[in-house]
């Protein structure tokens, strides 16, 4: 239903935002949702024939036999006759987008604010029969006591009408967010101090560190930051393809002009679109170029502003600064925009500055230029005429600050108070020699850690992925046919070492899955995996026969107990006690020597939830996907129920394994539980996995575990749970989860058995930088990955993962 994301999103926004402002876009679009809700299906004699506001005349009838409904109407009534009073007596129009939509919801968002909404939906859902027709959704006996029950969250949040400054805009989403950073990220800056230089020796050149990709420059992301609308700023004018000339040797390139206002200054700021679009090449040195050419400029800064028009294109402005220097030109489109680029600098001067001369106001028109006046032949003045005010003319404005006072004295008093240089870089020696000491015993203390605590998550052994040969292309078919004709012609760790950096092709999983998960051991030969194989389908077909004769017992069990209940209810009478007792024989404990009978019934009981537990897991898995028709859920449910222990709650993750065949796939699955049973609730890796993530963000980053541990502590690393739990199935689309399978089970030989820590040490990693911009405490990094959820790049995600265990066994070679 569309009103269960209304409602994530409102709560979503509760959680994140610490409140939620009555007129939020969220609340409007779940108001909409709830009204046609509401609306749907109702009977026109419940709704009144004349009445133009269906809901106010549908909560009117309720009323009078409901008395929260009563009190709603009541107060509804008197905001509507606010609203109506204030709108006569307005003079100024109104703003339809803002004043419109609140008032068409009012009484759906006054029940809302008044928490009587969700008692009201109940109330209509009990006495559907009144008010709708057969078809409706509250006539429904399951979509509407589940629309009930979804606004019983709204109404129990505390909404408010104050008007902070960040009511304003709302928190970007994490694509946004991804977005802003790869604009500023593609200006880099070798010794930016946004990332702490590592100290770790590098004795190959396969190893590379996260700690040598260049940061991106503060200045940039400031920049890039600045542009969007923010507490700190307040954008005044924004306008595109305004074309600029940075060199005299290049054409007119297009970009984004906007000025900006702080409490202190205003700013211009010129962008090449090239930036904002994000289609700079690939080159360091061309998306250099492009910031290069990027401007800056401070209004303090600027004296004269050149004004010159033509009349078959768009105006030119140049800037000129105190020292005389010129600005480049700033070329604006045909619109008459650059009128209205003064009109915005003018008012965002005052009341400090001015435009000398001023801009004149004209009725009907609004700003225009100055009307000039020019001097005929015998020096008489002659006022333009209304024809020569089309014409093209060039205007001369300054910029005055009247209060401004000089601020010579203030250099002198500086000038006076300068410490001697050669003190001066005495201090800076020092400081130098003292963080080069300090860093160095940080530097020991924590390979000191390495060695105790992180050694035994990777193998002692690097392996190179070019040697004996460039294993990136991943298996092919060519290598694996080989493999399976002569065993010995590629050794297991060959293998293991080309999934692990190349992985498989899509068309072999099938055959080389089995080998992964342990189904097949590597130098089987065929008549070997042959019998592996019918041994696995008869204990598989002989597993299932026991399986089905207890569901028909069960089914059974279930029809007596449905059929003792119906008579129950259509009597009105207690059941007698043989029936009692067959009902609640499992609650019956003997203080004597324990029936058989109860054990069996006992252990029946707990068949049957485990049965019904599976059924549901099924029935939710990834039913969008194509694959998973009726038919073959039912062979996933049956092969479910036939794993022993807790094992149902991994359907998500057997779910990608049933593209092999029932029995292989069993065997398969069986295989991977023996590594992920310890993840469940009974195990303790999970545990373990935080544990381990947190020393490794420890040593690797110590910035971000800084921020982690500063912003509500969240080094607990909660986030990470689902990553874990699922193997990051639901981080990424199938074809990617895919590829991060084959190499955690090859990573087990090539690298590390714990490989799952680095490829969540490689999501964070990733986008640590924008964790530190945004300063993120555990609501955001949780909002922040559900919705990148699905949008991961997973080449690059593995290639840090692999960088990251490379990383570490190289700290602990070190010795």
């Amino acid at each position: 239903m569309v009103c269960s994301s209304q409602v994530k999103q409102i709560m979503e926004e509760a959680v994140t935002r610490k409140f939620v402002h009555e007129d939020s876009s969220h609340i409007v679009s779940f108001c909409a949702a709830v009204e046609a809700c509401v609306l749907h299906g109702l009977k026109r004699r419940a709704a009144g024939f004349l009445r133009s506001n269906k809901v106010a005349a549908l909560f009117t009838k309720v009323g009078k036999s409901f008395p929260p409904a009563e009190e709603l109407c009541r107060k509804a009534q008197d905001l509507e006759h606010q609203t109506i009073s204030c709108d006569s007596s307005r003079k100024l129009p109104k703003l339809p987008s803002l004043s419109s939509q609140p008032v068409r919801h009012l009484w759906i968002r006054t029940a809302l604010i008044e928490k009587v909404l969700d008692k009201i939906v109940l109330y209509l859902v009990e006495n559907s029969s009144k008010f709708y027709e057969k078809e409706a959704v509250l006539m429904d006996p399951v979509d509407g006591p589940i629309l009930a029950s979804l606004l019983v969250g709204p109404c129990a949040l505390e909404y408010t009408k104050m008007k902070t400054a960040d009511h304003f805009w709302t928190d970007p989403s994490a694509d946004e967010l991804v977005q802003r950073h790869r604009i500023h990220s593609t200006h880099y800056r070798q010794d930016s101090p946004t990332k702490r230089p590592a100290l770790c020796i590098q004795k190959r050149h396969s190893s590379s560190s996260m700690d040598e990709r260049p940061s991106p420059s503060p200045s940039a992301r400031d920049y890039v930051e600045s542009l969007h609308q923010n507490s700190r700023a307040t954008l005044l004018f924004g306008k595109n393809n305004v074309l600029v000339q940075p060199r005299d040797d290049m054409e007119a390139i297009p970009g984004y002009l906007s000025l900006h206002q702080t409490a202190e200054a205003m700013t211009l700021k010129w962008t090449p679109n090239q930036l904002m679009n994000g289609s700079v090449g690939d080159l360091d040195y061309e998306k250099s170029v492009y910031w290069d050419y990027a401007m800056t400029i401070r209004l303090e800064e600027i004296v004269y502003l050149h004004c010159h028009q033509q009349v078959d294109s768009g105006g030119t402005v140049v800037l000129v600064s105190q020292d005389g220097i010129q600005r480049p030109p700033l070329r604006f489109p045909r619109g008459g925009h650059l009128l209205q680029f003064l009109s915005c600098l003018e008012n965002g001067l005052l009341p400090r500055g001015q435009l000398d001369p001023p801009l004149w106001s004209q009725r009907g028109k609004g700003k225009v230029f100055p009307k000039l006046r020019k001097r005929g032949p015998q020096g008489s003045t002659d006022s333009v005429s209304d024809k020569e005010e089309d014409e093209a003319t060039d205007y001369v404005f300054r910029i005055v600050f009247p209060n401004s006072q000089s601020e010579f004295g203030e250099c002198e008093a500086v000038l006076q108070c300068v410490t001697p240089l050669k003190l001066l870089c005495d201090n800076m020696k020092n400081q130098i020699i003292s963080r080069a000491f300090y860093g160095w015993l940080a530097y020991c203390r924590h390979l000191s850690t390495v060695r105790i605590h992180l050694s035994a998550l990777v193998n002692h052994t690097i392996v190179e992925p070019d040697a004996p040969c460039d294993a990136y292309g991943g298996l092919t078919a060519e290598v694996w046919s080989k493999f399976l004709q002569d065993c010995s012609a590629f050794e297991e760790k060959e293998i293991l070492r080309l999934v692990y950096f190349g992985g498989v092709e899509p068309t072999l999983r099938k055959e080389v899955w089995p080998f992964l998960l342990g189904h097949y051991q590597f130098g089987m030969t065929e008549s070997d995996r042959k019998e592996v194989d019918d041994q696995v389908r008869a204990c598989y077909e002989q597993t299932m026969s026991e399986w089905l004769g207890c569901e028909a017992i069960v089914r059974q069990r279930e029809k007596e107990q449905h059929a003792v209940a119906l008579a129950k209810c259509s009597s009105g009478a207690s059941i007698d006690s043989q029936s009692q007792r067959m009902l609640h024989r499992d609650s019956t404990i003997s203080n004597e020597v324990p029936d058989p009978c109860s054990v069996y019934y006992s252990m029946l009981d707990m068949y049957t939830l485990n049965l019904h537990r599976i059924e549901k897991d099924v029935q939710r898995c990834d039913r969008n996907y194509w694959y998973f028709t009726p038919a073959n859920l039912e062979k996933l449910r049956n092969i479910m129920c036939r794993l022993d222990d807790d094992f149902h709650h991994w359907v998500q993750i057997f779910c990608l394994l049933w593209i092999l065949f029932i029995a292989l796939a069993f065997s398969c699955f069986s295989e991977l539980m023996k590594r992920m049973n310890q993840n469940f609730p009974h195990g303790g890796a999970m545990d373990t996995h935080f544990a381990n993530m947190r020393s490794l963000i420890q040593i690797l980053d110590s910035e971000l575990f800084e921020l982690m541990h500063q912003n509500g502590d969240y080094t607990h690393f909660y986030f990470c749970y689902r990553w874990f739990l699922l193997d990051f199935k639901r981080e990424l689309v199938y074809d990617d989860v895919f590829s991060v399978w084959e190499t955690i089970w090859a990573a087990r030989y090539a690298s590390s058995g714990h490989f799952v820590l680095f490829i969540a040490l490689a999501l964070v990693e990733i986008y640590r930088d924008i964790i530190l911009e945004n300063n993120m405490d555990f609501t955001d990094i949780i909002k922040f990955f559900n919705e990148m959820a699905e949008h991961h790049n997973v080449k690059q995600v593995l290639a840090m993962a692999r960088d990251l265990v490379c990383k570490v066994q190289i700290l602990i070679e070190n010795k």
